[in-house]
């Protein structure tokens, strides 16, 4: 049986912005029952997960249940992906909790007003973005950043639900203070709390061993809330999870303050670089599976609903979640209407069973976390990129000791600006080849690399490996005069090959004729080949072409090589 045909590329009029429109029509009944396995089994993850986040997010239990319902409501309409699933998230959760607190100064109705308003602000730059067509913004979160801010996402939040699974309360400051807090008030802790939250842990940490696909948390949540009511968990000073109100929120815009806009910008700004990062990573993975057609633009519309409908409902903010979406897939899902099915469990839940989740123990909460949350802590990564590269396993570092000892917010934007910073130095100092005839050949590759290969006597072959801009073409320059003052022998030659600087700008065009004359006063000729068509035009235009022997794009290196050879017989092969 073939997935659905979500994919239209093509789809004019409302179906090329509402996919839905387009996929429904050629909808199969025999999909349906896959959808809805998917969809209720999906409910079963996301109601525990929902649960912890709003827990995380420092805001009632309904706010997770209703991001999740509202915003799963709208999301199957405008994703591509077949199985993304849209969820409250640990990181999106913890950054929000970490963040509003601050501003709501301890009013809970202004906390929830206020984390109302962030999803509305992520839907509103989700929007923008997918309105500009800007979605590639979320690529300057490289995965070194994301791996290291997750791993220090784990670390904190364990720091975070270790008290509450021992039974006291928890700490509100950084890594290292809440880390200290605990070990310091360990004496605090409740017999009973921990029991029923280390049963807790083993039961999930043995589900995600061997039941993979099964909704063990479910499972686990509806046993402590079983074991609260015939132990009386509460009488023997287990905290509660507390009431859960019945039925759906008044929707719409909550009361914020303009000055709250400003204050919640910088962090909308973060929540949607992390729920677009997440979402698009998801939807990659599965359309490298073969499951669809991935349209990273059109998830961020998606995107945008989803957050709309989530603030407008008194949630939170919400992303593609990645174990969510797993489950979804291994449970059958055909199309996003598994989604719809979720969304459909939850409301009613919501309607009609919210109130047996106030006798869930706090302690088994804080285990559906911590269990959560161990996936985030990619220690294979962290040694992948020990192993492969230094300069990325410092960026993920500096994102890490970022969160432990900044914060969620700035830690992210530690690690982002040293990403940052890091490309803009690779950018600005490209590799500059020096290179060698290939033994036997009319080809050139570089010296360094390849020891074998053989230096021309006289000549000297440059390949900048990068396009040339204003930036860097006097790194470039300044490689290529080293290397000439640097030579034991006298050269009389210089080939430039710009095969691989596919873009040039007038500073370093101009720059380039600069260097030419400077070497035909020293008795060097200049000589480029392999410039692209815009480089040619551009050199041309400038009037520098002449100085670089006329560039053309039939010219090779052996060609130049040869023809001055023939004119002077002063180059060989050494």
């Amino acid at each position: 049986m073939s997935d659905a045909p979500l994919e239209n590329p093509a789809a004019p009029g409302v179906a090329g912005w509402i996919p839905a429109v387009g996929w429904l029509r050629s909808y199969q009944a025999a999909w349906l029952s896959g959808d809805l396995i998917a969809g209720i089994t999906l409910a079963a993850y996301l109601i525990p997960a929902s649960l912890g986040d709003a827990s995380l997010a420092n805001l009632p239990p309904q706010a997770g249940l209703y991001a999740c319902l509202f915003g799963g409501a709208v999301f199957w309409l405008f994703c591509s992906s077949r199985v993304t699933s849209i969820t409250t998230t640990s990181a999106i959760s913890l950054l929000i909790g970490a963040s509003v607190g601050e501003l709501s100064r301890g009013d809970a109705t202004r906390f929830g007003a206020l984390a109302a308003a962030t999803a509305l602000l992520v839907a509103g730059i989700a929007f923008l973005a997918w309105l500009l067509r800007a979605g590639a913004i979320v690529s300057f979160i490289s995965e070194s950043v994301m791996v290291g801010f997750k791993c220090g996402l784990a670390l904190f939040l364990a720091s975070t639900q270790l008290p509450k699974l021992f039974g006291f309360h928890a700490a509100h400051g950084d890594f290292w203070a809440n880390s200290s807090y605990f070990l310091r008030h360990l004496r605090e802790t409740n017999p009973s709390s921990l029991a029923i939250g280390l049963s807790a842990l083993v039961v999930l940490v043995l589900g995600k061993v061997f039941l993979r696909t099964k909704p063990v948390a479910l499972f686990v949540v509806a046993g402590g809330i079983v074991a609260a009511a015939v132990l009386g968990l509460d009488k023997q000073g287990v905290s509660l999870l507390g009431n859960v109100p019945r039925g759906l929120p008044a929707l719409g815009v909550s009361s914020v303050r303009g000055v709250d806009i400003d204050h919640l910008l910088l962090l909308a700004v973060a929540c949607f670089l992390l729920a677009a990062v997440e979402t698009a990573a998801i939807g990659r993975t599965f359309a490298a599976k073969g499951r669809g057609r991935l349209d990273a633009y059109q998830e961020l519309l998606a995107l945008a609903a989803a957050n709309l409908a989530a603030g407008l409902g008194r949630g939170l903010a919400i992303g593609g979640g990645s174990s969510q979406s797993l489950v979804n897939e291994s449970g059958g899902a055909r199309t996003p209407i598994s989604g719809v099915v979720a969304a459909g469990f939850i409301l009613v839940v919501v309607l009609f069973f919210s109130q047996l989740l106030r006798s869930l123990p706090q302690p088994v909460l804080a285990a559906v976390v911590l269990v959560a949350v161990t996936g985030l802590f990619q220690l294979s990564s962290l040694v992948r990129l020990w192993r492969a590269s230094r300069g990325e396993f410092v960026v993920a570092m500096a994102a890490l000791l970022g969160v432990l000892g900044s914060g969620l917010l700035r830690g992210v934007m530690i690690g982002v600006v040293i990403s940052l910073l890091q490309m803009l130095r690779h950018a600005s100092q490209p590799h500059v080849a020096l290179l060698g005839r290939i033994p036997g050949t009319p080809l050139f590759s570089d010296l360094e690399r390849h020891a074998d290969n053989q230096p021309i006597s006289g000549a000297a072959i440059f390949r900048p490996e990068a396009s040339l801009v204003y930036f860097n073409i006097d790194w470039v320059c300044d490689r290529m005069r080293q290397h000439l003052t640097a030579s034991t022998m006298p050269v009389r030659l210089v080939i430039l090959d710009l095969s691989a600087s596919p873009q040039m700008d007038l500073q370093s065009a101009d720059s380039l004729g600069v260097l030419a004359r400077e070497l035909e006063k020293a008795g060097i000729r200049v000589h480029a080949v392999g410039a692209h068509s815009s480089v040619r035009d551009l050199l041309r235009g400038q009037g520098v072409d002449a100085l670089l022997g006329g560039v053309n794009r039939f010219t090779s290196v052996d060609d130049v090589l040869k023809d001055f050879q023939h004119r002077t017989g002063q180059l060989a092969t050494t």
